[in-house]
């Protein structure tokens, strides 16, 4: 009976010191390859060779997603409305998931700061991306920020432009 508790407490022990996958961390290969993607963008490099090519990337909608093959237009696109733009380098936080779904996730929050070229506003605003991974590659991607500022920056340099020109007397 003493033989028979000992195993039993054995196998318990064993079983306890079992490592468990991680379900969350800091440290991924999968964080490095977003972190890339940050750099990326920051040097106004869309370098998508990290994503598949049915992504699907969502930003600030949960439908009418970009394609992979239309991303490096819609930034070039805002990048026409800002002299400068980028994310901080500093408090930037990653984290990667594994879901209950066996889903990996790499979720970011970042501050980014951008000058509006028609007046000089400078915006800062924080966001969050997050990126779903299958073998390594980036099948999804959603980000999400509050557009407001910008939306109003950009209509008060409309506005500007548009205004009737004041004949000297």
């Amino acid at each position: 009976m003493k033989k028979l508790l000992l195993i039993g407490f054995a196998i318990s022990m064993f079983v306890a010191c079992q490592q468990k996958e991680s379900r969350y961390t800091q440290q991924s290969p999968e964080i490095d390859i977003v972190k890339a993607q940050i750099a990326n963008y920051n040097a106004m490099n869309y370098n998508v060779n990290a994503l598949v090519d049915t992504c699907k990337v969502f930003f600030n909608t949960k439908d009418n997603p970009i394609l992979k093959e239309n991303l490096k237009a819609y930034h070039q696109g805002n990048d026409a409305h800002y002299s400068q733009r980028g994310f901080a380098k500093k408090d930037q936080d990653y984290e990667m998931v594994l879901t209950d779904d066996g889903h990996t996730w790499v979720n970011v929050w970042l501050d980014w700061q951008g000058t509006l070229k028609g007046n000089g506003k400078v915006i800062d605003m924080p966001v969050h991306l997050t990126y779903r991974f299958v073998d390594g590659k980036i099948v999804r991607i959603v980000g999400m920020w509050d557009q407001t500022e910008i939306v109003l920056g950009l209509q008060d340099i409309e506005a500007q432009n548009n205004l009737p020109e004041i004949e000297e007397q």
